[in-house]
């Protein structure tokens, strides 16, 4: 009768008592997702400033083919971002951030392929995921300094603007952008493009540094010598999460 009593008055063990993993999340994980909530809060407040400067500026109500750049009406941006690198004068609108995209997309799913080996404890298969994982990074990165490269320096014929110069406005050509003039629109436009993809290029550069002290580790019999590759799936979480942003990034910049 007293022992049934007893089980009868003792509560129910919740997962949140302590000593358990709510979720069954690590804490290392856990901190990880509370982290990429936060960075995720500060790319949405970034991405929601874009989208309400670039609808307070007009919008161009022409012809594609009759677009020329204007500081009255913001760019559109397949007549900005149509360069491609070895092919000097060919229009090729947004093919060539189509395949950083591409590119970086691609990096996500060989960390997920490394994430897998991890779980199998595979040692060889985690070195050649996570390597090829570096190399996207890498690649992806080396494209934006290009695209910036190519942005700032601008286009060969440049645009003009009207220039107060001793109390009298005279035309001024232009050439590529930066933090106070911009050939291709507004100004606001550039400074929201170096702004917001120079963040997003930081992520990508953290990453990449994260990727390499995983794949140094793994290489050096860190996590074997634990017991598990859980590092390498915490790692996974934030690459995978800046893939993500970088969607939402080409969206708005490239293709609204």
């Amino acid at each position: 009768m007293s022992d049934t009593a007893t089980a009868i008055g003792k509560p129910k063990r919740s997962i949140w008592d302590g000593g358990q993993s709510p979720l069954k999340a690590s804490y290392g994980k856990l901190m990880m997702w509370f982290f990429l909530l936060s960075d995720a809060l500060t790319f949405s407040a970034l991405l929601v400033s874009y989208g309400m400067i670039r609808f307070a500026h007009p919008a161009y109500t022409g012809e594609v083919e009759n677009f020329v750049f204007s500081q009255e009406y913001w760019p559109i941006p397949e007549m900005v971002f149509e360069a491609v690198p070895f092919l000097h004068g060919v229009h090729l609108p947004l093919v060539f951030v189509g395949l950083m995209t591409f590119i970086l997309i691609l990096s996500s799913v060989t960390m997920v392929l490394a994430v897998e080996a991890g779980q199998r404890m595979d040692k060889a298969a985690v070195e050649k995921w996570m390597l090829w994982t570096i190399i996207g990074g890498l690649t992806f990165l080396g494209c934006q300094a290009w695209e910036w490269s190519h942005f700032i320096h601008g286009t060969e014929s440049g645009s003009e603007i009207l220039k107060l110069v001793n109390g009298e406005w005279v035309k001024e050509v232009i050439f590529g952008a930066n933090l106070t003039v911009n050939q291709y629109g507004p100004p606001d436009f550039a400074n929201l493009f170096f702004f917001i993809t120079g963040f997003h290029g930081f992520h990508v550069t953290t990453g990449v540094v994260l990727n390499m002290m995983v794949f140094y580790n793994t290489a050096t019999g860190v996590y074997e010598r634990r017991g598990h590759y859980e590092m390498v799936e915490k790692v996974g979480l934030y690459w995978h999460f800046v893939d993500l942003v970088w969607v939402f990034v080409f969206t708005f910049f490239y293709l609204v």
